[in-house]
């Protein structure tokens, strides 16, 4: 095989022989890879939403984009130390490998940790909504995920086990087997996601962070499932078991019942205000009744 190119097929769908370069440009020594590239698309294609999102969140301009480069920096730092400390074995002879990250070894939970810890750090001091932001940043991240999964595809990598299923997809990685394409599950998943949570912040948001508590609900839910094909998998040092596995199965447990105590009080509030508006209705009305019969 070729130094960085690939040969990916899926026999079952009629698609043979696909040659994929991980390398997107290289001038000389020095190489510009697709992984980098569709990760940053993907980066911009969020920011774009949630430029056009911030009016309708009450959000200014200005102090999101602090926010914003603050997590950016930090997710990325998070996503590669969260992988390294699952991976440790690997790095620990050459620590300088642990700055080589063009070979992909970016955890998504250990960006999410990492950017919005920073963001939300970064949002305290400039006086934002904090609730807010993670309803803006939360469906964005589904536009990052989406697409920056098929940097998985180029790189091949985050495939699952073998499957003999017709979209199963066969390269040198996968040993010339037909595996689980499990990047495009999850790509799927986070893009239907998204629009999804485009469509319920319209028609259904009751109090803010809701939709960032949907998202961690919807992603961690299908990362339950994929993650448990993968070959791939980070796994926790002493029990065995798959650390996003772990961590989606408590996330969606902590977010509903967070949901349902948020829809709960929102719930309250809208009917003491109706009784509130009822009650100024009547005051009103006695008002006027009395005025007309001193009249």
């Amino acid at each position: 095989m070729e130094s960085g190119v690939y040969h990916v097929s899926f026999p079952g769908l009629g698609i043979n022989d696909l040659e994929v370069h991980r390398a997107a440009v290289t001038v000389g020594g020095f190489s510009i890879y697709w992984y980098g590239i569709l990760i940053a698309i993907g980066f911009l294609l969020a920011f774009f939403y949630a430029m056009k999102s911030l009016k309708r969140y009450g959000i200014k301009p200005e102090p999101f984009f602090d926010c914003v480069l603050a997590g950016l920096i930090c997710g990325i730092i998070g996503a590669r130390l969260y992988y390294v400390v699952f991976k440790w074995d690997e790095y620990k002879d050459d620590i300088t490998q642990i700055f080589n990250i063009h070979n992909g070894g970016l955890a998504i939970y250990g960006g999410i940790i990492g950017g919005l810890g920073a963001a939300c750090i970064a949002a305290k001091i400039v006086k934002i909504n904090i609730p807010a932001m993670l309803d803006i940043g939360g469906t964005g991240f589904l536009i990052g995920q989406g697409l920056g999964r098929w940097g998985n595809f180029i790189n091949q990598e985050a495939f699952g086990v073998p499957t003999d299923l017709p979209w199963r997809m066969v390269s040198e990685n996968t040993g010339g087997v037909g595996v689980h394409p499990c990047f495009f599950y999850e790509s799927v998943w986070c893009i239907a996601g998204f629009f999804l949570l485009l469509f319920l912040s319209h028609k259904w948001r009751r109090f803010d962070g809701q939709m960032f508590l949907l998202y961690l609900i919807w992603y961690g839910m299908e990362r339950m499932i994929v993650e448990g094909l993968r070959t791939d998998s980070l796994m926790t040092p002493i029990l065995g078991l798959r650390v996003s596995q772990i961590l989606s199965i408590v996330l969606v447990a902590v977010s509903a019942v967070f949901l349902i105590i948020g829809l709960k009080k929102s719930k309250n509030k809208i009917s003491e205000e109706s009784e509130a508006e009822i009650k100024d209705s009547e005051v009103s009305n006695d008002k006027k009744d009395d005025k007309v019969t001193e009249e």
